[in-house]
Protein backbone atom coordinates (compact mmCIF):
# COMPACT_ATOMS: atom_id res chain seq x y z
CA UNK A 1 0.00 0.00 0.00
CA UNK A 2 1.51 3.30 -1.11
CA UNK A 3 0.35 6.93 -1.19
CA UNK A 4 1.42 9.25 -4.00
CA UNK A 5 0.53 12.94 -3.89
CA UNK A 6 -0.56 14.34 -7.24
CA UNK A 7 -1.31 17.81 -5.92
CA UNK A 8 -0.49 19.49 -2.61
CA UNK A 9 -1.48 23.15 -2.99
CA UNK A 10 -4.45 24.82 -1.29
CA UNK A 11 -6.94 26.84 -3.32
CA UNK A 12 -5.01 27.31 -6.54
CA UNK A 13 -2.06 25.71 -8.32
CA UNK A 14 1.40 27.24 -8.18
CA UNK A 15 4.49 26.77 -10.31
CA UNK A 16 5.63 24.15 -7.78
CA UNK A 17 2.40 22.52 -6.63
CA UNK A 18 -0.80 21.34 -8.29
CA UNK A 19 -4.08 21.41 -6.37
CA UNK A 20 -5.34 18.58 -4.16
CA UNK A 21 -5.25 14.96 -5.23
CA UNK A 22 -3.70 11.85 -3.73
CA UNK A 23 -3.53 8.30 -5.07
CA UNK A 24 -3.72 5.24 -2.86
CA UNK A 25 -1.90 2.57 -4.83
CA UNK A 26 -3.47 -0.83 -4.13
CA UNK A 27 -2.17 -2.59 -7.20
CA UNK A 28 -0.26 -5.06 -5.06
CA UNK A 29 -3.22 -5.74 -2.75
CA UNK A 30 -6.10 -5.75 -5.28
CA UNK A 31 -4.73 -4.70 -8.66
CA UNK A 32 -6.49 -1.32 -8.48
CA UNK A 33 -6.04 2.38 -7.70
CA UNK A 34 -8.11 4.55 -5.36
CA UNK A 35 -8.10 8.31 -5.95
CA UNK A 36 -8.82 10.83 -3.19
CA UNK A 37 -9.91 14.22 -4.54
CA UNK A 38 -9.38 15.34 -8.10
CA UNK A 39 -8.24 18.93 -8.40
CA UNK A 40 -7.58 20.62 -11.72
CA UNK A 41 -5.19 18.68 -14.03
CA UNK A 42 -5.34 15.48 -11.99
CA UNK A 43 -5.33 13.32 -15.12
CA UNK A 44 -2.15 15.06 -16.31
CA UNK A 45 -0.54 14.41 -12.92
CA UNK A 46 -1.62 10.77 -13.15
CA UNK A 47 0.11 10.44 -16.51
CA UNK A 48 3.32 11.94 -15.16
CA UNK A 49 3.21 9.54 -12.20
CA UNK A 50 2.49 6.58 -14.51
CA UNK A 51 -0.96 5.79 -13.08
CA UNK A 52 -3.39 4.30 -15.58
CA UNK A 53 -7.02 5.49 -15.66
CA UNK A 54 -7.91 1.89 -16.50
CA UNK A 55 -6.79 0.80 -13.02
CA UNK A 56 -9.07 3.25 -11.20
CA UNK A 57 -11.65 1.46 -9.07
CA UNK A 58 -12.81 4.09 -6.55
CA UNK A 59 -12.76 7.89 -6.37
CA UNK A 60 -13.39 9.51 -2.98
CA UNK A 61 -14.09 13.24 -2.79
CA UNK A 62 -13.71 15.05 0.51
CA UNK A 63 -15.81 18.07 -0.54
CA UNK A 64 -17.01 20.04 -3.54
CA UNK A 65 -14.67 23.03 -3.55
CA UNK A 66 -13.06 23.50 -6.94
CA UNK A 67 -9.48 22.82 -5.88
CA UNK A 68 -10.60 19.28 -4.94
CA UNK A 69 -13.12 18.75 -7.74
CA UNK A 70 -12.44 20.51 -11.05
CA UNK A 71 -10.20 17.75 -12.41
CA UNK A 72 -12.92 15.11 -12.03
CA UNK A 73 -14.78 15.63 -15.35
CA UNK A 74 -11.56 15.13 -17.28
CA UNK A 75 -10.71 11.96 -15.38
CA UNK A 76 -14.16 10.46 -15.99
CA UNK A 77 -14.57 11.40 -19.65
CA UNK A 78 -11.02 10.57 -20.74
CA UNK A 79 -11.51 7.13 -19.21
CA UNK A 80 -14.44 6.70 -21.61
CA UNK A 81 -12.09 7.03 -24.58
CA UNK A 82 -10.50 3.73 -23.59
CA UNK A 83 -12.17 0.52 -24.67
CA UNK A 84 -13.90 -1.89 -22.29
CA UNK A 85 -13.43 0.04 -19.05
CA UNK A 86 -14.54 -1.55 -15.79
CA UNK A 87 -17.15 0.00 -13.52
CA UNK A 88 -16.11 2.91 -11.32
CA UNK A 89 -17.48 4.02 -7.94
CA UNK A 90 -17.53 7.71 -7.02
CA UNK A 91 -18.06 8.68 -3.37
CA UNK A 92 -18.61 12.28 -2.30
CA UNK A 93 -20.89 14.80 -0.58
CA UNK A 94 -24.45 15.33 -1.75
CA UNK A 95 -24.44 17.36 -4.94
CA UNK A 96 -21.75 15.41 -6.75
CA UNK A 97 -24.34 13.51 -8.83
CA UNK A 98 -25.88 16.77 -10.05
CA UNK A 99 -22.44 18.17 -10.84
CA UNK A 100 -21.45 15.16 -12.97
CA UNK A 101 -24.81 14.99 -14.76
CA UNK A 102 -24.67 18.71 -15.58
CA UNK A 103 -21.08 18.62 -16.87
CA UNK A 104 -21.77 15.55 -19.03
CA UNK A 105 -24.94 17.05 -20.48
CA UNK A 106 -23.68 20.58 -21.18
CA UNK A 107 -20.37 19.42 -22.67
CA UNK A 108 -22.08 16.73 -24.81
CA UNK A 109 -19.75 14.17 -23.25
CA UNK A 110 -20.51 10.55 -22.38
CA UNK A 111 -19.42 7.70 -20.17
CA UNK A 112 -18.95 4.23 -21.64
CA UNK A 113 -18.72 2.36 -18.34
CA UNK A 114 -21.02 2.03 -15.31
CA UNK A 115 -20.52 4.86 -12.80
CA UNK A 116 -21.88 4.16 -9.34
CA UNK A 117 -22.28 7.40 -7.36
CA UNK A 118 -22.62 7.32 -3.57
CA UNK A 119 -23.66 10.66 -2.06
CA UNK A 120 -22.80 11.33 1.58
CA UNK A 121 -24.83 13.41 4.02
CA UNK A 122 -23.63 11.90 7.30
CA UNK A 123 -21.05 9.57 8.80
CA UNK A 124 -21.15 6.35 6.82
CA UNK A 125 -19.50 3.05 6.06
CA UNK A 126 -18.91 3.63 2.35
CA UNK A 127 -17.08 0.46 1.31
CA UNK A 128 -16.40 -3.00 2.67
CA UNK A 129 -15.30 -6.30 1.21
CA UNK A 130 -13.20 -9.19 2.49
CA UNK A 131 -9.99 -7.12 2.31
CA UNK A 132 -10.82 -3.47 3.01
CA UNK A 133 -13.19 -1.22 4.92
CA UNK A 134 -13.63 2.53 4.32
CA UNK A 135 -15.40 4.78 6.81
CA UNK A 136 -16.35 8.44 6.21
CA UNK A 137 -16.93 11.08 8.88
CA UNK A 138 -18.12 14.66 8.57
CA UNK A 139 -15.42 17.19 9.42
CA UNK A 140 -15.77 20.94 10.13
CA UNK A 141 -15.28 23.15 7.07
CA UNK A 142 -17.22 25.92 5.34
CA UNK A 143 -19.08 23.34 3.24
CA UNK A 144 -19.86 19.67 3.97
CA UNK A 145 -16.48 17.94 3.99
CA UNK A 146 -15.54 14.38 4.86
CA UNK A 147 -12.49 12.50 6.00
CA UNK A 148 -11.88 8.84 5.19
CA UNK A 149 -10.43 6.00 7.24
CA UNK A 150 -9.14 3.10 5.13
CA UNK A 151 -8.60 -0.16 6.99
CA UNK A 152 -6.93 -3.20 5.51
CA UNK A 153 -8.35 -6.22 7.27
CA UNK A 154 -6.05 -8.57 9.17
CA UNK A 155 -4.95 -11.67 7.34
CA UNK A 156 -5.57 -15.00 9.11
CA UNK A 157 -2.51 -16.69 10.62
CA UNK A 158 -0.50 -18.92 8.32
CA UNK A 159 0.55 -22.45 9.13
CA UNK A 160 4.05 -23.01 10.49
CA UNK A 161 5.06 -25.58 7.89
CA UNK A 162 8.57 -26.02 9.31
CA UNK A 163 7.19 -26.94 12.74
CA UNK A 164 4.69 -29.35 11.18
CA UNK A 165 7.46 -31.13 9.28
CA UNK A 166 9.68 -31.24 12.37
CA UNK A 167 6.83 -33.07 14.16
CA UNK A 168 6.47 -35.49 11.24
CA UNK A 169 3.07 -34.14 10.23
CA UNK A 170 3.10 -34.54 6.48
CA UNK A 171 1.07 -32.46 4.01
CA UNK A 172 -2.51 -33.58 3.54
CA UNK A 173 -6.13 -32.54 3.74
CA UNK A 174 -5.75 -31.97 7.49
CA UNK A 175 -3.52 -28.91 6.81
CA UNK A 176 -6.60 -26.87 5.90
CA UNK A 177 -8.26 -27.89 9.17
CA UNK A 178 -5.16 -27.07 11.21
CA UNK A 179 -4.90 -23.67 9.53
CA UNK A 180 -8.31 -22.84 10.98
CA UNK A 181 -6.97 -23.61 14.46
CA UNK A 182 -9.04 -26.77 14.81
CA UNK A 183 -8.10 -30.20 16.17
CA UNK A 184 -7.45 -33.26 13.97
CA UNK A 185 -6.60 -36.89 14.66
CA UNK A 186 -3.84 -38.25 12.45
CA UNK A 187 -3.53 -41.73 10.97
CA UNK A 188 -0.98 -42.67 13.64
CA UNK A 189 -3.47 -41.82 16.39
CA UNK A 190 -1.98 -38.50 17.47
CA UNK A 191 -4.42 -35.66 18.22
CA UNK A 192 -3.10 -32.32 16.96
CA UNK A 193 -4.30 -28.86 17.93
CA UNK A 194 -4.06 -26.44 15.01
CA UNK A 195 -3.47 -23.49 17.35
CA UNK A 196 -0.07 -24.98 18.18
CA UNK A 197 0.99 -24.63 14.54
CA UNK A 198 -0.37 -21.20 13.64
CA UNK A 199 1.95 -18.32 12.84
CA UNK A 200 1.35 -14.69 13.72
CA UNK A 201 -1.65 -12.80 12.38
CA UNK A 202 -0.60 -10.31 9.72
CA UNK A 203 -2.06 -7.02 10.84
CA UNK A 204 -3.61 -4.87 8.12
CA UNK A 205 -2.56 -1.26 7.58
CA UNK A 206 -4.70 1.73 8.51
CA UNK A 207 -4.69 5.12 6.76
CA UNK A 208 -6.67 8.31 7.37
CA UNK A 209 -7.04 10.86 4.56
CA UNK A 210 -8.80 13.99 5.78
CA UNK A 211 -10.33 16.82 3.83
CA UNK A 212 -10.25 20.51 4.71
CA UNK A 213 -11.16 21.10 8.34
CA UNK A 214 -10.55 22.97 11.53
CA UNK A 215 -9.50 20.72 14.45
CA UNK A 216 -12.42 18.50 15.47
CA UNK A 217 -13.21 15.24 17.22
CA UNK A 218 -14.06 13.49 13.94
CA UNK A 219 -10.47 13.97 12.80
CA UNK A 220 -9.17 12.29 15.94
CA UNK A 221 -11.64 9.42 15.56
CA UNK A 222 -10.67 8.80 11.94
CA UNK A 223 -6.95 8.97 12.73
CA UNK A 224 -7.01 6.76 15.83
CA UNK A 225 -3.94 4.48 15.80
CA UNK A 226 -3.48 4.75 12.03
CA UNK A 227 -0.18 3.89 10.39
CA UNK A 228 -0.36 7.08 8.35
CA UNK A 229 -2.44 10.26 8.66
CA UNK A 230 -2.82 12.78 5.83
CA UNK A 231 -3.91 16.12 7.29
CA UNK A 232 -4.12 19.57 5.78
CA UNK A 233 -1.81 22.30 7.12
CA UNK A 234 -2.79 25.30 5.06
CA UNK A 235 -1.01 27.86 7.24
CA UNK A 236 1.80 28.11 9.73
CA UNK A 237 0.79 28.72 13.34
CA UNK A 238 1.35 32.48 13.06
CA UNK A 239 -1.75 32.62 10.82
CA UNK A 240 -3.96 30.50 13.08
CA UNK A 241 -6.79 33.05 13.18
CA UNK A 242 -6.88 33.27 9.37
CA UNK A 243 -6.83 29.48 9.04
CA UNK A 244 -9.72 28.99 11.45
CA UNK A 245 -11.75 31.79 9.86
CA UNK A 246 -11.55 30.01 6.49
CA UNK A 247 -12.17 26.53 7.86
CA UNK A 248 -8.58 25.32 7.75
CA UNK A 249 -5.85 24.01 10.02
CA UNK A 250 -2.27 24.99 10.77
CA UNK A 251 0.84 22.87 11.10
CA UNK A 252 0.39 22.76 14.87
CA UNK A 253 -3.30 21.80 14.56
CA UNK A 254 -2.39 18.85 12.32
CA UNK A 255 0.38 17.76 14.69
CA UNK A 256 -1.95 17.92 17.69
CA UNK A 257 -4.53 15.76 15.91
CA UNK A 258 -1.86 13.16 15.11
CA UNK A 259 -0.65 13.21 18.71
CA UNK A 260 -4.12 12.92 20.24
CA UNK A 261 -5.07 10.12 17.83
CA UNK A 262 -1.85 8.21 18.54
CA UNK A 263 -1.13 8.04 14.82
CA UNK A 264 2.22 6.54 13.88
CA UNK A 265 3.05 9.00 11.10
CA UNK A 266 1.78 12.35 9.82
CA UNK A 267 1.97 13.79 6.31
CA UNK A 268 0.93 17.44 6.02
CA UNK A 269 -0.41 18.76 2.72
CA UNK A 270 -2.81 21.41 1.26
CA UNK A 271 -0.17 24.11 1.63
CA UNK A 272 -1.14 27.75 1.05
CA UNK A 273 0.27 29.30 -2.16
CA UNK A 274 1.91 31.90 0.07
CA UNK A 275 4.60 29.26 0.75
CA UNK A 276 7.22 28.06 -1.72
CA UNK A 277 9.00 24.73 -1.62
CA UNK A 278 11.84 26.54 0.16
CA UNK A 279 9.43 27.05 3.11
CA UNK A 280 8.82 23.31 3.53
CA UNK A 281 11.48 22.82 6.17
CA UNK A 282 10.12 25.67 8.26
CA UNK A 283 6.59 24.25 8.10
CA UNK A 284 7.54 20.66 8.88
CA UNK A 285 9.86 21.72 11.70
CA UNK A 286 6.99 23.63 13.30
CA UNK A 287 4.79 20.53 13.24
CA UNK A 288 7.60 18.34 14.55
CA UNK A 289 7.76 20.38 17.75
CA UNK A 290 4.46 18.70 18.64
CA UNK A 291 4.59 15.44 16.63
CA UNK A 292 8.08 14.27 15.76
CA UNK A 293 7.20 11.81 12.98
CA UNK A 294 5.89 14.47 10.58
CA UNK A 295 6.70 14.86 6.90
CA UNK A 296 5.45 17.34 4.31
CA UNK A 297 4.06 16.26 0.95
CA UNK A 298 5.31 17.57 -2.37
CA UNK A 299 3.83 16.76 -5.76
CA UNK A 300 4.74 13.19 -6.84
CA UNK A 301 6.16 12.30 -3.42
CA UNK A 302 5.31 8.70 -2.45
CA UNK A 303 5.01 7.22 1.01
CA UNK A 304 4.93 3.51 1.74
CA UNK A 305 2.38 2.55 4.37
Amino acid sequence: MKLTFLGTSAGSPTAERNVSSVMLDLRQERGRLWLFDSGEATQMQMQKANFSLAKLEMIFLTHLHGDHLFGLPGVLTTRSLMQKQSALTLVGPKGIKQFIQTVIEISSSWLTYPLNIIELEQDSLVFEDNKFRVEAKLLQHRVPCFGYRIVEKDLPPSLDIDKLQQDNINPGVHYAVLKEGLTVTLEDGRTIDGKDYQGDIKRGKKVAILGDTIPCQASIDLAENVDLLVHEATQEQAFEAKAIERGHSTTIHAANIAKQAKAKRLIITHISPRYSIQDNQKLVNEARRVFANTEIATDFASFQV
